[in-house]
């Protein structure tokens, strides 16, 4: 995904901070062991929500101590193996591979060179994921074919591209029961959100390189902020109200700040142009 989902540090309670930081570490522990030494590069803070959003509400907060991929002479708290991060790290690896065929289509031969490099060295560890998760490794491939093909006719509507991720994050959601319908809602208007995010936050470059951008395609070259505006907030709103309905137990705070914090405080910076800084910075950073 795109890193745009993540906490706003500032009004983080140590603990939640602690169990944040631990799934991180944990999710990143995970990829490590179970699709070896490339797949922890396609980390991020978006499959990290999701982690925290498939644990079982009743499961508590138990860190153990382990050592950095990045530095394996730190050791840090992290979140011990659970099938909530492996269903996470399974599906990221998925995500991350379809993303680089993506790339390697959309960018041509010579801009698609980096992608195809990264996608031959991911190959191993995507064969392992899409055992892992099929369900989930058949509805991103179709998801993503059916993106393409509204963008190879231009398509004007931002609903229907906006859904085609969408389904593709709902995806990642169980597939029964209460709170697998409450998960798959909430996703689904995470999903629609990110993928316009991305757009508004992609249209200089893509007007640029003449590239397909879904704003630009519904409102002109030069795009609509506020009409945008209102449809991602709608998106949030619906998100917030499918996860009043769910039950998460003691990551609820950090699920919270995210949703009604994290998200809109992204939101605006993608609007604004500050986000390209943003996103670079790591929120355990306590200068920031």
């Amino acid at each position: 995904m795109f890193g745009y989902v993540r906490p706003f540090r500032p009004e983080m309670k140590c603990r939640d901070f602690d169990l944040y930081r631990a799934t991180y570490c944990g999710l990143c522990r995970c990829l490590r062991q179970k699709y070896g030494l490339i797949a922890p590069m396609f980390l991020n803070f978006d499959f990290t929500f999701l982690a925290l959003l498939l644990w079982e509400p009743e499961e508590n907060f138990r860190p153990c101590r382990g050592r950095c991929h990045a530095n394996p002479l730190v050791k840090h708290d992290m979140c011990p193996t659970s099938p909530a991060l492996e269903e996470a790290a399974a599906e990221s690896v998925v995500l991350a591979w379809w993303k680089l065929r993506d790339s390697i289509q959309d960018d041509g031969f010579w801009g698609g060179l980096p992608a195809r490099g990264l996608s031959i060295l991911l190959r191993r560890a995507y064969k392992k994921a899409s055992r892992d998760c099929p369900d989930f490794d058949r509805q991103v491939r179709e998801s993503l074919r059916e993106l393409n093909r509204l963008e190879q006719e231009n398509c004007p509507s931002l609903d229907r591209t906006a859904d085609s991720f969408a389904r593709l994050l709902q995806a990642a959601a169980p597939s029964d029961g209460e709170r697998g319908r409450v998960l798959a809602q909430l996703l689904y208007h995470l999903g629609r959100w990110i993928y316009l995010a991305d757009a508004r936050d992609d249209i200089l470059e893509d007007r640029e390189t003449g590239r397909y951008n879904p704003v630009t395609a519904r409102f002109g070259p030069e795009g609509d902020d506020e009409s945008l505006k209102r449809t991602m907030d709608h998106s949030l709103e619906l998100a917030g109200a499918a996860f009043q309905l769910g039950s998460f137990g003691c990551r609820t705070p950090v699920l919270e700040n995210i949703l009604y914090l994290g998200l809109p405080l992204v939101q605006r910076a993608v609007f604004d142009g500050s986000w390209s800084k943003i996103k670079k910075q790591k929120i355990w950073r306590h200068d920031q």
